[in-house]
């Protein structure tokens, strides 16, 4: 089953939490603070693989869930740090933030390699806030959470030559003959119904990548058919070979079956008729096809490079090779590839507000924001020690400059979540 296009949920692991603990050995009184750090939770990457043709795997495999740190333990000992998860896609696949529509990654080179979602940061233990003014510290962190988000994967194939034409004229035959491909072969309409790809070898020449583009039919760019479906793939692609077929047995005109082919690439949005074509007249071993074939040639225009060509016979299949390397030479990239400067790039999304303050009543404030959810979410505020944690490290972030310059004054009430407190200026 060729699967193109997928929808996923990808969520890291949280972090553990952080341990409250004291020593309690025999012969050591007020032994101290040993509370150890949670463990870091599971980040989810994807890495582009050669070995991967499609993303079947992923059609049913529609979460990817990291798992969560282990908590810290007693005797200063750290949780087990989560595993990470690495999904494996083909090159040149694509993938977007399903919510945004950003293109956060374009998997286009073997190994490539994506951190897509960071697993959070494990909490520290009590041992850790242990100084001078405070020596038995009753508190600790709680890991941070993972983060989840959706996914559109969509893979466009990484061809160097297309081939395209109507369906049934030749265009399997001629993978077949010129590559290692082996796709399924036969006499009627629509035998190919997935884009297959093969590797083209030969003496002289330094190997590329050419793909059967199935499919595409009169208003594919329009939706008809399952050409829409592959018209994409050739996006790709560098140059393209136009095959159309001469025998007299397909009852079809080959200059009428050109024009319409070339009308879809047209239509279609990525301007595919700007890419170089070859022009392959195939099945010119059967009884009378070189009569179509010089009634086919004469309306084409003379700068219009034009391949005759048999499987059965091998004619003028070497030519077609290295006339398509030389094209290929002096043909650009029709897409940027992406440079890759480390192992992995992680993809940074949009942050919120680190502390908004938004006045709800005459003499109320809601804080909220992203720094204030990061804090709020370190610790477990059932006790005064964590509460008065808490709000130290949001003095330190500034929030009662912040506050003030909001106006707030001594008795305005401050609400952070389900917590209240009392303003002092």
């Amino acid at each position: 089953m060729f699967i193109d296009e997928v929808k996923i949920v990808v969520k890291s692991g949280k972090g553990g939490d952080g341990m409250v603990s004291f020593r309690r050995e025999k012969y050591i009184p007020k032994g101290g603070p040993s509370g150890g750090n949670g463990g870091k939770g599971g980040s989810v990457y994807f890495e582009a693989d050669q070995g991967k043709s499609t993303l079947t795997d992923l059609k049913f495999q529609k979460h990817v869930f990291a798992d969560d740190g282990e908590a810290g333990k007693t005797k200063n000992m750290a949780g087990k740090d989560a595993q990470d998860i690495t999904v494996k896609v083909p090159i040149g696949t694509i993938i977007y933030d399903l919510e945004t529509n950003e293109i956060i990654a374009d998997l286009t080179k073997q190994d490539q390699r994506l951190l897509v979602a960071k697993g959070g940061r494990g909490g520290r233990g009590n041992a850790q806030f242990a100084n001078s003014r405070n020596k038995a510290p009753k508190f600790q962190e709680n890991g941070e959470l993972g983060k989840e988000l959706e996914l559109r994967i969509e893979l466009k194939l990484l061809a160097d030559v297309g081939l395209i034409g109507f369906p049934s004229v030749g265009k399997s035959t001629l993978i077949t003959i010129l590559s290692k491909a082996t796709p399924k072969i036969a006499e009627y309409p629509f035998t190919t119904i997935t884009p297959n790809l093969g590797v083209v070898e030969y003496a002289g020449v330094e190997p590329f990548v050419l793909a059967d583009m199935p499919g595409i039919i009169e208003g594919a760019s329009k939706g008809a058919g399952l050409g829409i479906q592959f018209l994409k793939h050739i996006e790709r692609t560098r140059i393209l070979i136009h095959v159309v077929d001469m025998s007299p047995t397909s009852l079809r005109d080959p200059y009428e079956d050109y024009l319409t082919i070339n009308n879809e690439l047209e239509n279609y949005e990525y301007n595919l008729l700007d890419r170089p074509q070859i022009v392959v007249a195939s099945k010119m071993d059967e009884e009378g096809a070189d009569d179509r074939y010089a009634e086919f040639k004469e309306k084409l225009p003379e700068d219009i490079i034009v391949f005759p060509v048999s499987a059965m016979t091998n004619q003028n299949l070497k030519e077609l090779v290295y006339e398509t390397k030389q094209l290929l030479d002096q043909t650009p990239f029709f897409y940027e590839k992406p440079e890759i400067v480390e192992e992995y790039v992680e993809y940074n999304f949009e942050e919120d507000k680190e502390i908004e303050i938004r006045r709800t009543k005459a003499d109320v404030y809601n804080v909220t924001g992203k720094l204030i959810e990061k804090y709020y979410r370190q610790r477990t505020l059932a006790t005064d020690e964590n509460v008065q944690a808490f709000l130290q490290k949001l003095r330190k972030a500034g929030l009662d400059k912040l506050l003030r310059e909001a106006g707030a004054k001594n008795g305005d009430t401050i609400v952070i979540y389900d917590l209240e407190f009392e303003f002092i200026a």
